[in-house]
């Protein structure tokens, strides 16, 4: 832990800072956080400011879409988020969405199913079919920075962190099957495949990965972290660009790497149970690594902003494996129903424990002691082990109660469970070093929770000189549909589809490979609602086939029948 001068040397401590440890911050956020800490008379310890800028970065506070937009001069009436926010205000109040901009997923209002539970849940037992009431969830999140870095460990952790988000709804919600998206710049396959339309120049970057191998390593990286992992990839899309356009090169340069997941939430697990004092701050998952050290900094960066090393040092690495552990653990208490000992969950992204444990006790406040962290690598600095993004770890709060028997599940589950403090309602978010006797962070969370000023942000159209499409006299039908087919966006999907598991789960109804040849070219992808199929609204609509039948066809026939015997006798 170090101590950094703001006090002695005012904002040029914290440049300093900002650019030593890659921190993000702009010109307002050294001027707001340097007056913070003359307001609290101490100079900051850089575990604090590594928080600080990670958890305030445009990756986690969204700055950009929440902020003011002024447009050639023009204050705009709206912000970015207030548009995408606008199709759930006009159907507010129809029980269309259940959960939506407040949780780790979302949820439509779902539907009784029928499901299978253990009799008793997180030990040995039977199965039992019970009647519950599930909401459907989704989810989608990219990981475009860290592809760009490292190709495989970008992507792998880009579906981790998804089924993450998946199963942090609520009090735990479950998967249920995955997409995957991937936008990328020209290809310049090897050979005489030439792909029509490709430019050529300006595209080379020592730092960074080609297109190419985006796209290879990336979803080779995607698929075999849900092939581990146990998650079906049912559904997807690829694009490929590159144009100048107006004098200027147009290009998914730095890539889009997709990745969407719905699953469920059970009706009574919905709502995450406001912190209260004396509640347990726990964790499960992997143990500690110097890895993912500074991800929501460094991907909110113009790209080539940060340094080479702080970039690579930001990517994670992914383990399907421990990931499937931890959502058992997960998947146990979401099964004991009333019983669930769970309060609230939150996954652990970008930022690490800081912004996990800093969520889960929102302004209520909490102390966590960081030598409670199992640690993989026992030479890490505080720095690292409190705001890495060490991979597949989850935070709880459970009741002192519900201790004994949460930490049976995670035996039973080999995962570690790592019991780090408790809820103190004293409004801080404070970290002990029990090992060395100090207090790496003791921040005010109305300060760095609360709500902050607006940015303003300002935008001035540029001038575009457009062409007209021109195609050449020559051009034959053969000829355009031989250029269109070699588009990545509309040829096959087979070097993407054939390498993952598509019916993992039991449950997949229809993925994006249909008929006997298993041809690529699903555009919709289903999940049952239970491992039978059957809901109450297909159980109805077979009671009304029944009835129908029997007046329609059994009733008429035993009339006709009857009167035929009656005609019969009388004859």
């Amino acid at each position: 832990m170090q101590i950094i001068p703001v006090l002695e040397q005012g904002e040029d401590a914290l440049r300093a800072a900002n650019k030593l440890l890659g921190l993000g911050m702009d010109s307002w956020d050294i001027t707001y956080y340097t007056e913070l800490f003359r307001k609290y008379g101490r100079n900051p310890t850089d575990v604090e400011l590594f928080q600080i800028g990670n958890a305030n970065s445009e990756h986690c506070r969204h700055w950009y879409f929440k902020g003011k937009m002024v447009i050639d001069g023009v204050e705009m009436p709206e912000c970015l988020l207030d548009i995408v926010r606008a199709p759930l205000l006009a159907v507010s109040g129809l029980n269309v969405s259940m959960l939506a901009f407040n949780d780790n997923v979302g949820a439509l209002y779902g539907h009784r199913v029928q499901f299978f539970v253990p009799a008793n849940p997180g030990q040995p037992s039977e199965f039992k079919s019970v009647q519950r009431t599930l909401h459907p969830t989704a989810t989608a999140e990219t990981h475009n920075h860290p592809t760009l870095i490292a190709p495989y460990p970008g992507a792998a952790t880009k579906i981790g962190g998804r089924i993450r988000d998946t199963c942090a709804g609520g009090r735990g919600s479950l998967i249920g099957f995955g997409t995957a998206g991937y936008c990328v710049g020209n290809l310049f396959l090897p050979g005489d495949y030439k792909i029509p339309g490709e430019v050529i120049g300006g595209e080379v970057s020592n730092k960074h990965a080609t297109p190419l191998r985006i796209l290879l390593e990336g979803s080779n990286g995607d698929f075999d972290y849900g092939n581990q992992f146990g998650e079906p990839t049912i559904g997807g899309f690829t694009r490929t660009f590159c144009q100048i356009v107006s004098g200027e090169r147009r290009e998914f340069r730095k890539p889009i790497f997709y990745g969407g997941g719905v699953g469920h939430i059970e009706d009574k697990h919905t709502k995450k149970q406001t912190p209260e004092k004396g509640m347990l701050i726990v964790a499960i998952g992997g143990p500690a690594y110097d890895i993912g050290f500074g991800g929501g900094a460094a991907s909110s960066m113009a790209q080539g902003q940060n340094d080479a090393g702080l970039d690579f040092k930001s990517v994670q690495r992914g383990n399907g494996e421990m990931g499937n552990k931890a959502v058992r653990v997960i998947r146990a208490c979401v099964e004991m129903g009333d019983k669930n000992p769970i309060e609230a969950i939150h996954d652990q992204g970008a930022g690490g424990p800081s912004n996990v444990i800093t969520e889960l006790v929102e302004i209520i406040g909490g102390r966590a002691d960081i030598r409670q962290i199992r640690l993989g690598d026992k030479t890490m600095a505080v720095i690292s082990i409190w705001s890495a993004e060490y991979q597949e770890r989850y935070g709880f709060l459970i009741k002192p109660d519900c201790r004994k028997l949460f930490e049976d599940i995670c035996a039973r589950e080999r995962v570690n469970c790592e019991i780090l403090g408790e809820i103190t309602g004293d409004g801080y978010i404070t970290v002990i070093d029990s090992a060395k006797n100090t207090t790496p962070v003791h921040l005010n969370l109305r300060d760095i929770l609360g709500k902050l000023p607006q940015k303003t942000f300002k935008s001035d159209h540029k001038p575009m000189d457009l062409k007209p499409l021109e195609l050449p006299d020559d051009l034959s039908f053969n000829d355009a549909a031989e250029i269109v087919l070699k588009q990545v966006s509309v040829g096959s999907k087979g070097f993407l589809v054939r390498k993952v598991d598509r019916s993992v789960g039991g449950r997949v109804v229809q993925q994006q490979c249909c008929g006997a040849s298993q041809v690529p070219i699903g555009n919709v992808q289903v999940l049952a609602g239970g491992p039978d199929g059957n809901n109450p609204t297909l159980l109805n609509q077979r009671l009304h086939q029944l009835l129908m039948i029997t007046v329609c066809i059994i009733l008429p026939s035993f009339a006709l029948s009857v009167a035929g015997k009656y005609l019969n006798d009388k004859s």
